[in-house]
């Protein structure tokens, strides 16, 4: 499978409504659901070879859309390989199904047991929302798009405005290897609302900001028929370094403090956007000479960029905010300019409206805190977040430790490192309480991801040949089953 010289325009595809597109992805959700489980995982592994194989050309329309630099896109394609490659062999395992046979017992107690047969089944279409800034891994072939097709769901993909033509250019690709009408992609703003209340379409994966994303979560709430919605949203992803560590080693953590909050100019969900620091921690030199040190460079998009300078300039007037480092507005309105500012614990409390507000881009705000109860006090105020970072040392404060690295109001707490950087593993958790998301029960990035776009259903005292294969007796598809709990030796 190749892809068109770069100087070859893609082949004509007319643009598809949202309506068109969810019409024909619900009359092929039948078809893919059925798919045998190797069929559907060598459907996966031939997307991913694709990506692969046209990686030179895709990483140039990208970075020609976004400015994101080669090094960076090429290691984002090859994590959305890892991704699809992943569901792959999730699929072929078949244990994300789900299987339980609860076998008939005429002596159960209080009353006989029927024969209960139950495992997770495709939702149907879903609907899924690019990201700005993941044009691979989070957009028309990125994670949520991986982890549905696994399930066995259709995707229409809502591509974005920062991409579109290397979303055309992937959906032509995608054409190559599936079913037009299992994937398939639509733009504009319209379009996007009307996935989201169009009846074939039963659920909604979206990455982006906040107000956006709370519109259309209140938009399928707000349908006849209610669908889920999983929306990552914003986070501020606070850091807390305590007095020992601090004492140990805090030029150190103020020096990859500042490389995390400036990585890819700070334009990941996962940027820390809160340092709290002991006070008089005597770091502000280091934080200035490191943050001075990063260079202006363009962000996204204009629209980025005027949210950033927006942002960043609220916060830097407000009467309990100084700079330590807050450079002037630069002459390219798409540029960032790395700042950093700083306020107090008490302050965060006082004004957490105003403060504790995302500034997408490359900025963070240092606070200071006077005491144990002072810092704990604070965290308690802070909204929910996809990461907690805590620096600490052990066997020094270990009850301040102990508290902190409690599970907190987070979806991931990251001892002695950085949340920038999320691992695509079994175990990881990419999700958080109200606003990082909104359904903090799930993942949209790890195998368990696939859960989201599935629904369990019992069968009772069906007859084993009109069983889907999985619950049968025979186990045709040979996938993992639980009979009373317990793992069937097979």
């Amino acid at each position: 499978m190749s892809f068109p010289a770069p100087s070859t325009p893609p082949s004509s595809n007319p643009a598809r409504t949202a309506a068109e597109a969810a019409a024909r992805a619900r009359a092929a959700a039948p078809a893919l659901a059925a798919l045998p489980l190797p069929t559907r995982a060598s459907l996966l592994r031939g997307l991913s070879g694709a990506l692969g194989e046209n990686s030179a050309h895709l990483a140039a329309v990208a970075e020609d859309e976004t400015r994101l630099g080669l090094e960076r896109l090429h290691g984002e394609i090859r994590r959305t390989q890892a991704q699809l490659e992943m569901f792959a062999d999730v699929v072929e395992d078949g244990a994300f199904l789900d299987v339980m046979i609860d076998p008939p017992d005429a002596a159960a107690k209080p009353a006989p047991r029927p024969d209960i047969r139950r495992m997770l089944v495709p939702l149907g279409p879903v609907a899924v929302f690019s990201a700005s800034n993941f044009p691979f891994a989070f957009s028309v072939l990125g994670g949520d798009t991986a982890s549905a097709l696994a399930a066995g769901c259709p995707v229409v993909v809502k591509a974005h405005e920062g991409h579109p033509r290397l979303s055309d250019l992937t959906r032509e690709l995608v054409a190559r290897a599936v079913p037009e009408d299992v994937l398939s992609v639509v733009h504009g703003r319209e379009e996007g609302r009307s996935l989201v209340t169009d009846p074939a379409i039963r659920a909604v994966g979206f990455t982006g900001s906040t107000a956006v994303g709370r519109a259309l979560f209140d938009l399928a709430g707000s349908r006849p028929d209610p669908i889920p919605f999983y929306g990552e949203l914003g986070s501020l992803n606070p850091v807390v370094v305590t007095p020992a560590a601090c004492a140990a080693r805090g030029a150190d953590i103020a020096r990859e403090y500042v490389a995390s909050v400036t990585l890819g100019q700070g334009q990941f969900c996962t940027k820390p956007g809160l340092l709290f620091l002991p006070a008089r921690h005597g770091l502000d030199d280091t934080l200035r000479r490191e943050i001075a040190a990063i260079a202006p460079a363009p962000l996204l998009g204009r629209w980025i960029a005027a949210a950033y300078w927006e942002t960043l300039g609220g916060l830097a007037t407000h009467q309990a905010v100084s700079p330590l480092h807050l450079p002037g507005t630069p002459t390219d309105p798409r540029n960032s300019a790395p700042a950093l500012l700083t306020t107090s614990a008490k302050d965060i409390r006082a004004f957490p409206e105003e403060l504790l507000r995302e500034c997408f881009g490359p900025a963070s705000l240092v606070v200071t805190y006077d005491s144990h109860e002072d810092l704990l006090e604070t965290l308690d105020v802070l909204p929910g977040s996809l990461t907690t970072t805590v620096h600490g040392q052990e066997g020094a404060e270990d009850g301040l430790v102990r508290h902190l690295t409690g599970a907190g109001n987070t979806g991931r707490l990251i001892w002695n490192g950085w949340p920038t950087g999320v691992a695509v593993t079994p175990a990881m958790h990419h999700g958080g309480p109200w606003p990082a998301t909104t359904a903090p029960l799930h993942t949209s990035v790890g195998s368990r991801a696939v859960a989201r776009w599935m629904r369990p259903v019992a069968f009772q005292n069906v007859p084993d040949a009109l069983l889907p294969e999985p619950l049968r007796s025979t186990n045709p598809w040979t996938v993992p089953q639980h009979m009373d709990g317990a793992a069937i030796d097979g």
